[in-house]
C-alpha cells in the first residue's frame, strides 16, 4: 500500500495513526517512570485541585481531612501532566486541521438535539460517575490500565478489558446500531 505524504504520522482520515500514537505513548510512560519515577494517571490531579480550591475558603478543613493528609492539594508532576495532556490535545488539533470550537458535537447533536445545557448537564454527570469510579478504584483508566498493564499486572489488563466493554456498552446504549459516524 503507497502512503501519501504525512500517513505515517496522520492516518488517511487524518486522525493519528494508531502506531505511533501507541509508541508515542509508550515513551511517555517510560520517561514518566524514569524522570518522575511514578507511574501515569490522572484522576488524582483533579481531587487536589478541588483541595487547593477548597483550601482558599476553609483551609483548617482540609488540613484535618484524611485524604488530603495523604495525598496533599498541590501542584505536583501529575498535575503538570494532566495541563500538558491539554496542551498536547490543542496542538495536535491546531496542527492535524481538526479544531474547532463546538460545544455540541455533531455525533450528541444527531441524536440528542442542539441544547448546549443537556450536554453540559449530562457531560457534568457523565464526569461525576467518572470520578466517583476513579476515587473507589483508588485511580483512573490511565493509572490502572495503561500502567498496570505495562507492568504485566494482571488487574492492568483486566481494568483494560473492562472499560473498553463499558464504553461499548454505553455507546451502543446512547447512540444505538443505526448512527454510525
Amino acid at each position: 500500500m503507497v502512503h501519501g505524504k504525512g500517513e505515517l504520522i496522520m492516518g488517511s482520515d487524518r486522525g493519528w495513526n494508531p502506531y505511533v500514537a501507541g509508541a508515542l505513548s509508550g515513551l511517555v510512560s517510560i520517561f514518566s517512570v524514569w524522570v518522575a519515577g511514578k507511574y501515569l494517571g490522572a484522576s488524582t490531579t483533579f481531587v487536589r485541585t478541588s483541595g487547593m480550591l477548597e483550601k482558599l475558603i476553609d483551609p483548617e478543613r482540609v488540613a484535618k481531612m484524611e485524604y488530603f493528609i495523604r495525598e496533599a492539594p498541590k501542584v505536583d508532576w501529575q498535575w503538570l501532566f494532566v495541563v500538558g495532556i491539554f496542551i498536547g490535545a490543542f496542538i495536535a488539533a491546531k496542527g492535524g486541521g481538526s479544531f474547532k470550537l463546538q460545544p455540541v458535537p455533531d455525533m450528541w447533536q444527531d441524536r440528542f438535539g442542539s441544547s448546549i445545557t443537556k450536554r453540559a448537564v449530562f457531560a457534568f454527570i457523565g464526569g461525576i460517575i467518572a470520578m466517583f469510579g476513579a476515587r473507589l478504584a483508588d485511580g483512573c483508566p490511565s493509572g490502572h490500565g495503561l500502567s498496570g498493564s505495562l507492568q504485566l499486572a494482571v488487574s492492568g489488563f483486566i481494568a483494560l478489558i473492562c472499560f473498553f466493554i463499558g464504553g461499548v456498552i454505553v455507546a451502543h446504549i446512547l447512540y444505538g446500531r443505526g448512527n454510525r459516524v
